[in-house]
C-alpha cells in the first residue's frame, strides 16, 4: 500500500451546507493527493431514524445530490472512490464480528445517539441506531483507513472504532489499523439562527447549491446580537453567528478585524456587516456552483462516478473481509468442515458405485 487510506462520509439526506464543508469537505480536498480516499454515501445508517419506503425511495436522488456536490467542491474520482455504502456487502459481517466486541454500556454513553433519537422524533432507541458506531467502525476499518475526517459531533464515534479495532488486534493478531480523526478548522459551524449547529432539517443552514439571492436573503436574516437594536450601540463579537461566518468564508482579514472593532465600539451597522459577509459568502460559493452546474449538465456523470468507486471499493472491503476471517480462524474452520464433507460424500459415492 503506497499511501496511507483515508475514509468519511455523509447521509444521503440531500444537497450538502457550509457545515459539512469547514467540518469535513475541504480536508478531503486538500488531502486526496496526500491519501487513498474513500468517501463514503451512508445510505445505510439513514435507515436508523428514516427507514420507511418513501425514505428509501428518495436515496438514489439524495445520493446522486450529495456525490454533485463532493464533484462540485473539487474532489477527484479519479483520486478517490466514493461508493454506496449499501453495496458494500463485507460491511454487513464485518459489522456483525464487531457487535461482539463492544458493549451496550459503552455505546450508551454517547450523547449524540439520544440527540439523533430525539431529532427523528423516536420515543425509544432502536436497536439499529444504538449500533450506529458499531456500523460507522465497519464502514472506517473495511479500506483499513487511517485518518477520518469529521466534524466535532462525530469525533466519540470514532474513538469506538479505535476501541474496535485495539480489541480485534488484542484478540486474533495485528490485523486493523488504528485510525487517526481530523477535526475541520470550523469544528461545528452554528447556524444562522444562531442556536445550534447549522442543519437542514433545522432551517438553518446555507446550502452549497445556493444561488446568490437565496445566500443574501438567509444572511441578512441571520441572527446577531440580540442586546444591540441601533447601530451605535457597542456589540458583542465572541460568539456572534455573522463574525463566526466572516472568519470562516472571507479570506480579506484585514476587513474582518476592521468590522469587528467597529461593531465593538458602535460605529458599524448590522447592514454592513451582513452585506460583506453575503459578498464573501457568494465569491466563496461561485466557482463550486460554477462546477455543479457543468455536472448537472454532463447527465449521468454522478451516476457514474458512484457507479465505478463502489467497484473499486468492494474489492478492498472483501479483501478486509478474508483477512478478518482468516485472522479469526473463520476461513480455516469452514475449509476444514468442508474438507470432513467432500471426503465422507466421496466415500458414500464410491460404495454406491461398488
Amino acid at each position: 500500500m503506497s499511501k496511507k487510506r483515508l475514509l468519511t462520509g455523509d447521509r444521503p439526506t440531500g444537497k450538502l451546507h457550509l457545515g459539512h464543508y469547514v467540518g469535513s469537505i475541504e480536508n478531503r480536498v486538500r488531502l486526496q493527493d496526500e491519501y487513498e480516499c474513500y468517501f463514503l454515501i451512508a445510505d445505510l445508517h439513514l435507515l436508523t431514524t428514516k427507514n420507511q419506503r418513501e425514505n428509501i425511495d428518495e436515496i438514489r436522488v439524495l445520493a446522486i445530490d450529495m456525490v454533485t456536490d463532493y464533484l462540485a467542491c473539487g474532489v477527484d474520482p479519479l483520486k478517490s472512490a466514493i461508493y454506496l455504502q449499501s453495496a458494500m456487502h463485507a460491511v454487513y459481517e464485518m459489522n456483525l464480528i464487531f457487535e461482539m466486541l463492544v458493549t451496550v454500556p459503552r455505546l450508551s454513553r454517547l450523547p449524540s445517539l439520544k440527540d439523533m433519537a430525539k431529532a427523528a422524533h423516536l420515543n425509544e432507541m432502536p436497536f439499529g441506531l444504538l449500533g450506529y458506531p458499531v456500523l460507522q467502525a465497519a464502514d472506517i476499518l473495511m479500506p483499513r483507513a487511517h485518518l477520518v475526517p469529521v466534524g466535532k459531533d462525530n469525533e466519540a464515534h470514532v474513538e469506538i472504532t479505535r476501541e474496535i479495532a485495539r480489541r480485534f488486534n488484542h484478540l486474533y493478531g495485528e490485523t486493523l489499523p488504528i485510525p487517526d480523526v481530523m477535526i475541520g478548522d470550523v469544528p461545528s459551524l452554528v447556524g444562522t439562527d444562531g442556536q445550534a449547529k447549522m442543519s437542514k432539517s433545522l432551517g438553518n443552514a446555507i446550502l452549497l447549491s445556493d444561488d446568490t439571492k437565496t445566500v443574501e436573503k438567509k444572511v441578512h436574516a441571520m441572527y446577531t446580537d440580540p442586546k444591540r437594536i441601533r447601530a451605535d450601540i457597542p456589540g458583542t463579537v465572541e460568539g456572534n453567528p455573522v463574525f463566526i461566518y466572516h472568519d470562516a468564508f472571507n479570506p480579506n482579514k484585514s476587513e474582518v478585524e476592521d468590522l469587528k472593532a467597529r461593531y465593538k465600539e458602535g460605529r458599524v451597522g448590522d447592514v454592513e456587516v451582513k452585506d460583506k459577509l453575503s459578498k464573501a459568502i457568494n465569491n466563496f460559493l461561485d466557482p463550486i456552483r460554477e462546477r455543479r452546474s457543468d455536472i448537472e449538465a454532463d447527465k449521468g456523470l454522478a451516476e457514474q462516478v458512484l457507479y465505478e468507486g463502489t467497484i473499486r471499493t468492494t474489492e478492498i472491503a472483501n479483501e478486509t473481509l478474508a483477512m478478518m476471517k482468516k485472522a479469526m480462524g473463520l476461513t480455516g474452520l469452514h475449509n476444514k468442515i468442508s474438507r470432513k464433507a467432500r471426503a465422507r460424500q466421496r466415500k458414500i459415492e464410491k460404495a454406491g458405485t461398488n
